[in-house]
Protein backbone atom coordinates (compact mmCIF):
# COMPACT_ATOMS: atom_id res chain seq x y z
CA UNK A 1 0.00 0.00 0.00
CA UNK A 2 1.94 3.37 -0.89
CA UNK A 3 1.55 6.43 0.83
CA UNK A 4 1.06 9.54 -0.97
CA UNK A 5 2.45 12.38 0.77
CA UNK A 6 0.99 16.08 -0.60
CA UNK A 7 3.62 18.88 0.31
CA UNK A 8 1.88 21.71 1.93
CA UNK A 9 3.55 25.37 0.59
CA UNK A 10 5.13 26.71 3.26
CA UNK A 11 3.59 29.77 4.97
CA UNK A 12 5.55 33.30 5.36
CA UNK A 13 6.98 33.76 8.52
CA UNK A 14 5.85 37.02 10.48
CA UNK A 15 8.76 39.40 10.50
CA UNK A 16 9.17 39.83 14.01
CA UNK A 17 8.41 43.45 15.77
CA UNK A 18 12.30 44.05 16.13
CA UNK A 19 12.78 43.36 12.21
CA UNK A 20 10.03 45.42 11.45
CA UNK A 21 11.61 48.52 13.25
CA UNK A 22 14.40 48.26 12.46
CA UNK A 23 13.45 47.98 8.48
CA UNK A 24 11.22 51.00 8.89
CA UNK A 25 7.97 49.18 8.41
CA UNK A 26 6.57 50.33 11.60
CA UNK A 27 7.88 52.82 14.01
CA UNK A 28 7.33 55.92 16.41
CA UNK A 29 7.77 59.74 15.87
CA UNK A 30 10.26 60.19 19.12
CA UNK A 31 11.92 63.27 17.32
CA UNK A 32 8.55 64.84 16.45
CA UNK A 33 7.37 64.39 19.67
CA UNK A 34 9.80 65.96 21.47
CA UNK A 35 7.85 68.85 23.43
CA UNK A 36 6.38 66.58 24.69
CA UNK A 37 8.94 64.63 26.33
CA UNK A 38 10.24 67.79 27.04
CA UNK A 39 7.75 68.59 29.13
CA UNK A 40 8.02 65.35 30.94
CA UNK A 41 11.32 65.75 31.84
CA UNK A 42 10.79 69.39 33.16
CA UNK A 43 8.28 68.22 35.83
CA UNK A 44 10.58 65.47 36.54
CA UNK A 45 13.53 67.82 37.01
CA UNK A 46 10.97 70.74 39.23
CA UNK A 47 10.13 67.33 41.73
CA UNK A 48 13.68 66.48 42.27
CA UNK A 49 14.99 70.05 42.63
CA UNK A 50 11.78 70.53 44.73
CA UNK A 51 12.83 67.05 47.28
CA UNK A 52 15.90 68.62 47.89
CA UNK A 53 15.35 71.92 48.46
CA UNK A 54 12.01 70.57 50.93
CA UNK A 55 13.16 67.72 52.18
CA UNK A 56 17.05 67.75 51.85
CA UNK A 57 19.04 65.10 51.52
CA UNK A 58 19.38 62.71 54.26
CA UNK A 59 23.06 62.30 55.01
CA UNK A 60 24.71 59.25 56.55
CA UNK A 61 26.66 59.11 59.34
CA UNK A 62 29.93 59.44 57.03
CA UNK A 63 28.98 62.98 56.36
CA UNK A 64 27.52 63.96 59.06
CA UNK A 65 29.92 62.79 61.51
CA UNK A 66 28.58 60.58 64.71
CA UNK A 67 29.30 57.94 66.83
CA UNK A 68 29.30 54.18 65.69
CA UNK A 69 28.93 50.96 68.24
CA UNK A 70 29.65 47.15 67.04
CA UNK A 71 28.60 44.34 69.78
CA UNK A 72 29.25 40.47 69.40
CA UNK A 73 24.99 38.99 68.94
CA UNK A 74 23.39 36.26 68.27
CA UNK A 75 21.09 38.09 65.41
CA UNK A 76 17.50 37.00 65.48
CA UNK A 77 14.01 38.45 63.91
CA UNK A 78 13.30 40.96 67.05
CA UNK A 79 17.31 42.03 67.55
CA UNK A 80 17.22 45.28 65.43
CA UNK A 81 13.65 46.03 67.65
CA UNK A 82 15.32 45.24 70.49
CA UNK A 83 18.15 46.95 70.96
CA UNK A 84 16.58 50.07 69.31
CA UNK A 85 14.20 49.63 72.12
CA UNK A 86 16.93 49.86 74.53
CA UNK A 87 18.84 52.93 73.42
CA UNK A 88 15.75 54.90 72.66
CA UNK A 89 14.85 54.30 76.24
CA UNK A 90 17.69 56.42 77.48
CA UNK A 91 15.77 59.40 76.31
CA UNK A 92 18.85 60.94 74.80
CA UNK A 93 18.26 64.76 73.09
CA UNK A 94 18.35 65.26 69.61
CA UNK A 95 18.90 61.58 68.61
CA UNK A 96 16.13 60.98 65.57
CA UNK A 97 18.93 59.84 63.49
CA UNK A 98 19.60 56.76 65.88
CA UNK A 99 20.49 53.33 63.19
CA UNK A 100 20.32 50.15 64.03
CA UNK A 101 21.72 47.41 61.73
CA UNK A 102 22.62 43.73 61.70
CA UNK A 103 26.03 42.19 60.32
CA UNK A 104 25.69 39.04 59.73
CA UNK A 105 23.94 36.75 62.07
CA UNK A 106 26.59 37.43 64.79
CA UNK A 107 26.73 41.04 65.04
CA UNK A 108 24.94 44.04 65.79
CA UNK A 109 25.77 47.73 64.95
CA UNK A 110 24.50 50.96 66.46
CA UNK A 111 25.01 54.82 64.95
CA UNK A 112 24.10 58.03 66.58
CA UNK A 113 24.89 61.79 66.56
CA UNK A 114 27.88 62.76 68.02
CA UNK A 115 27.66 61.89 71.95
CA UNK A 116 29.49 63.05 74.99
CA UNK A 117 31.22 61.09 77.47
CA UNK A 118 28.66 60.28 80.05
CA UNK A 119 26.47 59.71 76.75
CA UNK A 120 28.45 57.30 75.25
CA UNK A 121 28.62 54.83 78.50
CA UNK A 122 25.23 54.94 79.04
CA UNK A 123 24.89 53.29 75.21
CA UNK A 124 27.16 50.99 75.40
CA UNK A 125 25.30 49.86 78.43
CA UNK A 126 22.26 49.70 76.99
CA UNK A 127 23.57 47.51 73.79
CA UNK A 128 25.57 44.98 76.09
CA UNK A 129 22.10 44.54 78.37
CA UNK A 130 20.44 43.17 75.42
CA UNK A 131 23.16 41.29 74.21
CA UNK A 132 24.00 39.80 77.38
CA UNK A 133 27.70 40.54 77.38
CA UNK A 134 29.79 42.94 79.14
CA UNK A 135 30.00 46.69 79.06
CA UNK A 136 33.53 46.77 77.65
CA UNK A 137 32.83 43.96 74.74
CA UNK A 138 31.13 46.81 73.00
CA UNK A 139 33.62 48.27 70.65
CA UNK A 140 32.69 52.18 70.09
CA UNK A 141 34.15 54.59 67.22
CA UNK A 142 33.71 58.45 66.49
CA UNK A 143 33.14 59.20 62.92
CA UNK A 144 33.98 62.96 62.28
CA UNK A 145 32.36 64.88 59.65
CA UNK A 146 35.03 66.24 58.25
CA UNK A 147 35.98 62.10 56.83
CA UNK A 148 32.60 62.73 55.02
CA UNK A 149 33.05 66.35 53.61
CA UNK A 150 36.42 64.88 52.02
CA UNK A 151 34.45 62.32 50.45
CA UNK A 152 31.90 64.79 49.00
CA UNK A 153 35.04 66.71 47.77
CA UNK A 154 36.67 63.90 46.10
CA UNK A 155 33.09 62.58 44.27
CA UNK A 156 32.56 65.95 43.01
CA UNK A 157 35.91 66.11 42.13
CA UNK A 158 35.93 62.85 40.02
CA UNK A 159 32.37 63.83 38.77
CA UNK A 160 33.62 67.03 36.55
CA UNK A 161 36.54 65.50 35.40
CA UNK A 162 34.94 62.64 34.42
CA UNK A 163 32.26 64.71 32.67
CA UNK A 164 34.89 66.81 30.77
CA UNK A 165 36.85 63.46 29.51
CA UNK A 166 33.34 62.24 28.33
CA UNK A 167 32.82 64.93 26.40
CA UNK A 168 36.21 65.40 24.68
CA UNK A 169 36.19 61.40 23.80
CA UNK A 170 32.56 61.59 22.25
CA UNK A 171 33.34 64.73 20.06
CA UNK A 172 36.31 62.82 18.99
CA UNK A 173 34.55 59.64 18.13
CA UNK A 174 31.81 61.10 16.21
CA UNK A 175 33.65 63.99 15.14
CA UNK A 176 30.30 65.83 16.32
CA UNK A 177 30.60 68.57 19.04
CA UNK A 178 26.51 68.49 19.42
CA UNK A 179 26.29 65.32 20.16
CA UNK A 180 28.60 65.61 23.39
CA UNK A 181 26.70 68.34 24.26
CA UNK A 182 23.23 66.12 23.99
CA UNK A 183 25.32 63.10 25.99
CA UNK A 184 26.02 65.31 28.65
CA UNK A 185 22.50 66.94 29.06
CA UNK A 186 21.33 63.36 29.36
CA UNK A 187 23.55 62.62 31.45
CA UNK A 188 22.95 65.49 33.90
CA UNK A 189 18.98 64.62 33.65
CA UNK A 190 19.94 61.09 35.18
CA UNK A 191 21.89 62.13 38.19
CA UNK A 192 19.47 65.19 39.14
CA UNK A 193 16.25 62.58 38.72
CA UNK A 194 18.32 59.98 40.89
CA UNK A 195 19.07 62.72 43.88
CA UNK A 196 15.84 63.64 43.66
CA UNK A 197 14.60 60.30 44.60
CA UNK A 198 16.81 59.72 47.09
CA UNK A 199 15.53 63.01 48.70
CA UNK A 200 12.12 62.07 48.40
CA UNK A 201 12.07 58.57 49.50
CA UNK A 202 14.60 59.92 52.54
CA UNK A 203 17.12 57.21 51.97
CA UNK A 204 20.34 57.69 53.98
CA UNK A 205 23.38 58.95 51.23
CA UNK A 206 26.26 56.95 52.37
CA UNK A 207 29.78 55.66 50.34
CA UNK A 208 27.68 52.92 48.76
CA UNK A 209 25.13 55.57 47.26
CA UNK A 210 28.12 57.15 45.63
CA UNK A 211 29.31 54.16 43.90
CA UNK A 212 26.00 53.49 42.51
CA UNK A 213 25.69 57.09 41.59
CA UNK A 214 28.59 57.30 39.83
CA UNK A 215 28.33 53.44 38.44
CA UNK A 216 24.81 55.39 36.85
CA UNK A 217 26.92 57.52 34.54
CA UNK A 218 28.66 54.51 32.35
CA UNK A 219 25.29 53.03 32.05
CA UNK A 220 23.70 56.30 30.53
CA UNK A 221 26.25 56.88 27.88
CA UNK A 222 26.54 53.70 26.84
CA UNK A 223 23.34 53.32 25.96
CA UNK A 224 23.64 57.47 24.44
CA UNK A 225 26.44 56.06 22.63
CA UNK A 226 24.72 53.38 20.95
CA UNK A 227 21.78 55.27 19.89
CA UNK A 228 24.09 57.69 18.59
CA UNK A 229 25.98 55.11 16.40
CA UNK A 230 23.08 54.13 14.62
CA UNK A 231 22.38 57.89 14.20
CA UNK A 232 25.86 58.75 12.58
CA UNK A 233 25.33 55.69 10.18
CA UNK A 234 21.64 56.80 9.06
CA UNK A 235 23.07 60.60 8.43
CA UNK A 236 26.48 59.90 6.79
CA UNK A 237 25.28 61.28 3.57
CA UNK A 238 22.79 63.50 4.94
CA UNK A 239 23.17 66.04 2.12
CA UNK A 240 22.91 63.54 -0.73
CA UNK A 241 19.28 61.99 0.91
CA UNK A 242 15.74 62.75 0.51
CA UNK A 243 15.64 62.62 4.35
CA UNK A 244 16.15 64.96 6.75
CA UNK A 245 18.37 64.83 9.40
CA UNK A 246 15.74 64.62 12.13
CA UNK A 247 13.65 61.82 10.25
CA UNK A 248 17.16 59.86 10.09
CA UNK A 249 17.72 60.41 13.88
CA UNK A 250 14.07 58.84 14.43
CA UNK A 251 14.94 56.04 12.10
CA UNK A 252 18.01 55.28 14.33
CA UNK A 253 16.16 55.11 17.74
CA UNK A 254 13.56 52.89 16.23
CA UNK A 255 16.01 50.42 14.77
CA UNK A 256 17.99 50.36 18.05
CA UNK A 257 14.29 50.54 20.60
CA UNK A 258 14.01 46.85 21.29
CA UNK A 259 17.82 46.31 21.73
CA UNK A 260 17.77 49.15 24.49
CA UNK A 261 14.69 47.87 25.78
CA UNK A 262 16.41 44.23 26.86
CA UNK A 263 19.55 45.97 27.87
CA UNK A 264 17.67 48.24 30.10
CA UNK A 265 15.12 45.05 31.20
CA UNK A 266 18.09 42.25 31.71
CA UNK A 267 20.10 45.12 33.46
CA UNK A 268 17.15 46.36 35.82
CA UNK A 269 16.11 42.82 37.06
CA UNK A 270 19.00 41.96 39.07
CA UNK A 271 19.78 45.46 40.37
CA UNK A 272 15.78 45.40 41.84
CA UNK A 273 16.69 41.49 43.51
CA UNK A 274 19.61 43.68 45.04
CA UNK A 275 17.27 46.73 46.16
CA UNK A 276 14.24 44.55 47.28
CA UNK A 277 16.90 42.49 49.64
CA UNK A 278 18.77 45.37 50.98
CA UNK A 279 15.21 47.35 51.60
CA UNK A 280 12.82 44.60 52.82
CA UNK A 281 14.92 41.72 53.87
CA UNK A 282 17.88 43.26 55.13
CA UNK A 283 16.04 46.33 55.87
CA UNK A 284 18.80 49.14 55.95
CA UNK A 285 23.03 48.60 55.01
CA UNK A 286 24.62 49.38 52.04
CA UNK A 287 22.85 47.12 49.66
CA UNK A 288 19.93 49.05 50.00
CA UNK A 289 21.74 52.20 49.06
CA UNK A 290 23.50 51.03 46.45
CA UNK A 291 20.39 49.25 44.34
CA UNK A 292 18.20 52.05 44.69
CA UNK A 293 20.90 54.45 42.89
CA UNK A 294 21.55 51.88 40.49
CA UNK A 295 17.56 51.16 40.09
CA UNK A 296 16.71 54.47 39.56
CA UNK A 297 19.54 55.44 37.14
CA UNK A 298 19.60 52.89 35.12
CA UNK A 299 15.63 53.40 34.02
CA UNK A 300 16.32 57.30 33.97
CA UNK A 301 19.43 56.77 31.45
CA UNK A 302 17.74 54.36 28.98
CA UNK A 303 14.78 57.43 28.95
CA UNK A 304 16.99 60.18 28.24
CA UNK A 305 18.99 58.20 25.59
CA UNK A 306 16.18 58.02 23.67
CA UNK A 307 13.79 60.69 24.42
CA UNK A 308 16.13 64.08 25.72
CA UNK A 309 19.31 62.84 23.79
CA UNK A 310 17.99 61.88 20.13
CA UNK A 311 15.42 64.71 20.28
CA UNK A 312 17.89 67.35 21.52
CA UNK A 313 20.66 66.20 18.97
CA UNK A 314 18.23 66.71 16.03
CA UNK A 315 17.01 69.95 17.14
CA UNK A 316 20.27 71.17 17.46
CA UNK A 317 21.77 70.14 14.44
CA UNK A 318 18.38 70.86 12.08
CA UNK A 319 19.06 74.67 12.92
CA UNK A 320 22.89 74.09 11.06
CA UNK A 321 22.56 76.27 8.09
CA UNK A 322 24.00 72.99 5.84
CA UNK A 323 20.27 71.14 7.27
CA UNK A 324 18.49 74.53 6.75
CA UNK A 325 19.54 74.57 3.07
CA UNK A 326 19.03 70.46 2.29
CA UNK A 327 15.33 71.09 3.69
CA UNK A 328 15.02 73.81 1.51
CA UNK A 329 16.13 71.16 -1.34
CA UNK A 330 13.90 68.56 0.05
CA UNK A 331 10.92 71.15 0.25
CA UNK A 332 11.54 72.72 -3.75
CA UNK A 333 11.64 68.97 -5.49
CA UNK A 334 8.20 68.54 -3.26
CA UNK A 335 6.93 71.72 -5.18
CA UNK A 336 8.21 70.65 -8.22
CA UNK A 337 7.06 66.65 -8.36
CA UNK A 338 3.49 67.95 -7.20
CA UNK A 339 3.32 70.42 -10.08
CA UNK A 340 4.45 67.81 -12.52
CA UNK A 341 1.93 64.97 -10.90
CA UNK A 342 -1.02 68.06 -11.52
CA UNK A 343 -0.44 68.71 -15.23
CA UNK A 344 0.03 64.80 -15.81
CA UNK A 345 -3.32 64.12 -18.43
CA UNK A 346 -5.52 61.67 -16.57
CA UNK A 347 -6.11 58.46 -18.57
CA UNK A 348 -9.87 57.41 -18.52
CA UNK A 349 -11.12 53.82 -19.65
CA UNK A 350 -14.31 52.97 -21.13
CA UNK A 351 -15.32 49.42 -21.05
CA UNK A 352 -16.84 48.04 -24.49
CA UNK A 353 -20.57 47.75 -24.57
CA UNK A 354 -20.58 50.03 -21.18
CA UNK A 355 -24.03 51.72 -21.52
CA UNK A 356 -22.72 54.76 -19.68
CA UNK A 357 -19.80 55.27 -22.39
CA UNK A 358 -23.29 56.43 -24.53
CA UNK A 359 -23.18 59.76 -22.00
CA UNK A 360 -19.18 60.05 -22.17
CA UNK A 361 -18.48 63.58 -24.18
CA UNK A 362 -15.97 62.14 -26.57
CA UNK A 363 -13.90 65.80 -26.66
CA UNK A 364 -12.69 64.66 -22.33
CA UNK A 365 -11.22 61.38 -23.79
CA UNK A 366 -9.48 63.42 -26.63
CA UNK A 367 -10.91 62.13 -29.84
CA UNK A 368 -12.42 63.78 -32.98
CA UNK A 369 -15.54 62.98 -35.17
CA UNK A 370 -14.75 61.27 -38.13
CA UNK A 371 -17.03 63.75 -40.30
CA UNK A 372 -14.25 66.51 -38.67
CA UNK A 373 -11.32 64.88 -40.44
CA UNK A 374 -9.79 66.63 -43.62
CA UNK A 375 -9.40 63.91 -45.62
CA UNK A 376 -12.85 62.04 -44.52
CA UNK A 377 -13.48 58.64 -43.32
CA UNK A 378 -10.61 56.33 -45.05
CA UNK A 379 -12.05 53.91 -47.58
CA UNK A 380 -11.64 50.18 -47.58
CA UNK A 381 -10.20 48.06 -50.51
CA UNK A 382 -12.67 45.75 -52.08
CA UNK A 383 -11.95 42.43 -51.83
CA UNK A 384 -11.85 40.06 -55.25
CA UNK A 385 -13.04 36.52 -55.59
CA UNK A 386 -10.24 33.48 -55.87
CA UNK A 387 -11.23 32.67 -59.49
CA UNK A 388 -10.09 36.30 -60.35
CA UNK A 389 -7.30 35.97 -58.51
CA UNK A 390 -5.93 33.01 -60.22
CA UNK A 391 -6.22 34.90 -63.53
Amino acid sequence: MSEQVTQQPAQTKKASIAHRLYTGQISYDFVGNRKRWYIVSAVLLLISVLAVGIRGMNWGIEFRGGADFAAPITVTESTVDDVRTAVERLNLPQNDDLSVTTVGDNSVRVQTRPLEEAEITQVKAAIAGVAGIEVDSVAYSLIGASWGQQITTQAAIALVVFLGLVMLLIWGYFREFKMSVSAILALLHDLVVTVGVYALIGFSVTPATMIGVLTILGYSLYDTVVVFDKIRENTRDITSSRHTYSFQANAAVNQVLVRSLNTTIIGVLPVGALLFTGWFVLGTGPLKDLGLALFVGMIAGAYSSIFIATPLLAQMREADPDMVEHRERLSRRAARATEKSARKPKAVTVAVGDTAAANVDPATLGLVAAKDLDSGPRRQPSRQSRSRRKK
